[in-house]
């Protein structure tokens, strides 16, 4: 007999229901209000207090909830982002500890007449505002799930809930904390982190693995002030001409490959056959879900081969620039330099630290035509790629989406890059990850239009419920 057949589903869904109608929604309404700008895009984040007021938002719901054996407690270390632990004592043996965060990205434009970053809009079956998916239902969801089975008067595990505030910028107070609360924070046997993506609403998504990610600034300089290009090209070599070469160190501009080795991992037969399992799913939404324009064609016409490209190869993408005028105030003048903001997205496996001196290296290394050339790292970031589940888990994991969703659970990879994962990989080499979330097609996360689709955070409540019942039998 399996820990999860002592659950009543019926019962958990209508609980799951009851309690996101009544009580998480209009809470997390009034979080979607609160401007909580990440620290890296508000630099005024202390004397705003907003970020305090999310965590006391949440902390004023707790108290409000019927959860047994909750403590709680916020920790501020000088100069940096408070942090909400929660701990919740468990009856049966096994340590897991969720991870969410209560930060938000900027505004945006391009919000829909009537909707706006700070503006909680119900349009069944969706959520506006920004946080609301990214990642404002995460606290709720996992403390909800643990009500359901105190509910059912099923036991569960000691849970532990790491709630941050600077997640949107790169979590560079995490390590600090992980540090402070270390005895605090136990020895996790699973982590649970609510912050991913699916790649339906249909089912249960499992996040294997996401890309980590270097970069910097390339600035290229060739003269100490603008001069006339009918006088100067064809003598003074373009900056911009310059860094087009350099960036051909890094890329095949006719493929988009990225040429270092050191960037690349071996990608197995398994990955391969794993990837066909996935784009069987989702078949032409890999590529059809992105906004192309008439005659844009993707990089790669095989699909398995397009969803590797964006989850475990290398890929290099430039952000930003600088040095270049507005084409209204572009006069005749060849410029003083050119500056561009490099993104590198590396596959786990790849060490990021090692990674981004090779890179600065690569840049700067024997500049054409002697021109000044200078890489300025940003801070480095490794991937992610999750160990195996447990059996019963993983069947926990598959069973509890087939009750809840109507179908069995599907792994996904992810091209982007969350560096808290890395780091809790490292704090916890021992752990199991759970790795998934509500952000499917359509949820815009930092972008207009941000969105939580409600009937999947219900479900995913219950999915929770029944993996915390497994542990049972991990």
């Amino acid at each position: 007999m399996a820990a999860t057949d002592v659950i009543d589903w019926e019962q958990l869904s209508e609980f799951s229901e009851r309690m996101w109608e009544e009580s998480a929604l209009p809470s997390l309404c009034e979080f979607i209000e609160i401007p909580a700008l990440s620290p890296a895009f508000d630099s005024n984040w202390s004397e705003s207090g907003y970020l305090d007021a999310t965590i006391d938002l949440f902390i004023g719901w707790l108290e409000k909830v019927p959860i047994k054996g909750l403590s709680v407690s916020i920790h501020s270390l000088e100069g940096r982002t408070p942090v909400l632990l929660l701990d919740v004592e468990g009856s049966i043996p096994g340590e897991v500890l969720f991870y969410s965060h209560l930060d938000k990205q900027p505004e945006f434009t391009g919000w829909s007449e009537g909707k706006g970053p700070w503006i909680p809009v119900r349009e069944d079956p969706w959520l506006f505002g920004r946080g609301s998916v990214d990642d404002g239902y995460g606290g709720y969801c996992g403390i909800i799930s643990l009500m359901a089975l105190q509910n059912q008067g099923i036991d569960h595990p000691h849970c532990r809930f790491l709630i941050e505030t600077c997640e949107e910028s790169g979590s560079p107070d995490l390590p600090f904390y992980l540090a402070e609360l270390k005895e605090k924070l136990g020895t996790p046997d699973l982590v649970i982190v609510l912050d991913s993506g699916l790649g339906d609403y249909e089912r249960l998504w499992v996040t294997e693995s996401l890309r980590g990610l270097i970069g910097g600034t390339l600035t290229v300089a060739v003269t100490s002030e603008g001069v006339h290009s009918g006088f100067a090209s064809g003598v003074i070599p373009s900056s911009f001409r310059i860094a087009r070469n350099l960036l051909s160190r890094l890329e095949d501009e006719e493929t988009g490959e990225i040429i270092p080795k050191w960037l690349h991992i071996d990608l197995s037969d398994q990955l391969y056959s794993d990837a066909g399992e996935i784009v069987d799913v989702l078949g032409d939404a890999l590529i059809t879900d992105f906004p192309f324009l008439d005659g844009v064609k993707p990089q790669h016409d095989n699909l398995v081969e397009a969803l590797l490209a964006q989850n475990w190869k290398p890929t290099l993408s430039i952000t930003g620039a600088d040095g270049l005028p507005s084409i209204a105030n572009a006069g005749n003048v060849l410029r003083t330099h050119t500056t561009l903001k490099v993104s590198v997205r590396i596959p786990p496996g790849v060490e990021s630290e090692s990674a981004s001196e090779k890179l600065k290296k690569l840049f700067e290394e024997n500049p054409p035509f002697g021109a000044n050339v200078t890489f300025d790292l940003d801070s480095a970031a490794n991937g992610f790629a999750a160990p195996k589940m447990p059996d019963a888990i993983a069947n926990a994991v598959d069973l509890s989406s087939s009750k809840t969703f109507g179908k069995g659970s599907m792994p996904i990879y992810e091209g982007g890059t969350i560096p808290f994962l890395a780091m809790m990989q490292e704090s916890y080499p021992n752990a199991r990850f759970l790795v998934t979330g509500c952000a499917g097609p359509g949820n815009n996360a930092h972008g207009p239009d941000e969105k939580l689709h409600i009937p999947t955070v219900k479900s995913l409540t219950q999915c929770i419920a029944a993996v915390l019942v497994a542990m049972a039998d991990n």
